[in-house]
């Protein structure tokens, strides 16, 4: 059966919410740290759109500190850095590649350079661990849901 519209009349546009993607490549420099935040806000909040809003954070942070630290330690000039996410309703899980091998590890807190907290905010607020890749390593992160 065919449906005609009136003359003058355009058939109206269906707009379906787009998930985000479960990977996010970015180039290895500070202003991809502001993208990758954006891209996890919208990513917890499409998959798990209960979540509250310390989870989205706490998430948020988690993957702000886990790219800026593969891109401060893990990335050469023109490398890039891969967000990875999957969620579900018990924890989200963060991975960020890089292409070094070095494990990062826990470094005294640096006032002077504004450095040396991360890892002890991804403890706080996750598990965490390390993975070997072909061409470097990944970080990983699981925020349990609250």
């Amino acid at each position: 059966m065919t449906t005609m519209l009136p003359q003058g009349h355009e058939t109206p546009s269906t707009h379906l919410p787009t998930a985000p993607p479960p990977q996010l490549m970015l180039e290895g420099v500070d202003e991809s740290v502001k993208a990758a935040r954006e891209y996890a806000r919208k990513f917890v909040r499409y998959h798990l759109p209960d979540a509250g809003p310390d989870h989205t954070d706490d998430v948020v942070l988690v993957v702000s500190e886990l790219v800026t630290n593969g891109i401060r330690y893990g990335a050469e000039p023109g490398d890039f850095v891969l967000v990875v996410l999957d969620a579900d309703d018990r924890r989200t899980r963060v991975e960020v590649h890089d292409a070094a091998r070095r494990r990062p590890r826990r470094r005294p807190e640096s006032v002077e350079r504004g450095r040396g907290r991360g890892l002890f905010i991804v403890e706080a607020l996750a598990i965490w661990g390390t993975g070997e890749r072909p061409m470097g390593k990944y970080v990983w992160a699981e925020v349990r849901a609250k």
